[in-house]
């Protein structure tokens, strides 16, 4: 893909918020595509119904932005065509686990050694799948996907460190406590080896734990 700018167009410039809000699921039956997105986890926003031949259902994945919805005559998709949607997570072993106890049938967790060609589940990442999480659990490189009963595919991908550029460095936010929390353990650990190199106790260790949760989200350099 190109990346060079229209002639003309400053890439820079502010146009404005433009915040993604919906994607449409094309499902076969309302009601059963319904109980298996309660049956996720997933927040329950609306359930419109006209009794004749339109309705509409929308739920959010916890600490998403962006939510879904499916329904009755709300897209001519065939269902089941939906492939290739990204969940991120902070802990993707734990994150499979929870869904394992809801009675989701949910994939290994799998990564890839950099080949990007592949037969297997070509709109879920299109990479020869590798068991098991990254071997040096590094952010963006850890797999596993499920499907929902019509066969529209979803990818949970897990990601704790951005690259930069990726968000706002000057803010830094958490999509949930759990997110939070995971944050807070990595700085946790990190913030052990330094005090390994420095021999001594760093009073000032909620300084650190902020400069390092702030740069590990915004892919900057991290504090030693």
């Amino acid at each position: 893909m190109s990346t060079n700018a229209a002639p003309g167009i400053n890439p820079t410039a502010a146009t404005g918020d433009m915040k993604f809000e919906i994607v449409v699921i094309p499902v076969s039956d309302a009601d059963r595509a319904k109980a298996f997105y309660t049956k996720l986890g997933w927040r329950l926003d609306a359930d419109f119904d006209n009794h004749k031949d339109f309705r509409v259902i929308q739920f959010t994945p916890p600490g998403s932005g962006c939510s879904v919805i499916f329904g009755q005559n709300v897209t001519a998709a065939a269902p089941g065509s939906a492939q290739g949607f990204y969940l991120i997570v902070s802990d993707i072993a734990a994150t499979r686990k929870a869904l394992l106890e809801r009675g989701i049938q949910v994939s290994e967790v799998f990564h890839n050694e950099g080949v990007y060609a592949g037969t297997d589940e070509t709109y879920l990442f299109g990479s020869v799948r590798v068991s098991g999480p990254d071997p040096e659990h590094r952010s963006y490189r850890s797999f596993a996907s499920f499907k929902d009963p019509d066969g529209n595919g979803w990818l949970f991908q897990e990601i704790t460190a951005r690259l930069p550029g990726r968000i706002d460095a000057a803010t830094t936010t958490f999509a949930s406590t759990n997110d939070l929390a995971n944050a807070m353990r990595r700085a946790e650990a990190a913030h052990g080896e330094h005090e390994k190199r420095t021999g001594a106790r760093d009073a000032n260790w909620p300084d650190w734990y902020a400069k390092y949760m702030a740069a590990e989200q915004a892919g900057t350099e991290l504090p030693k």
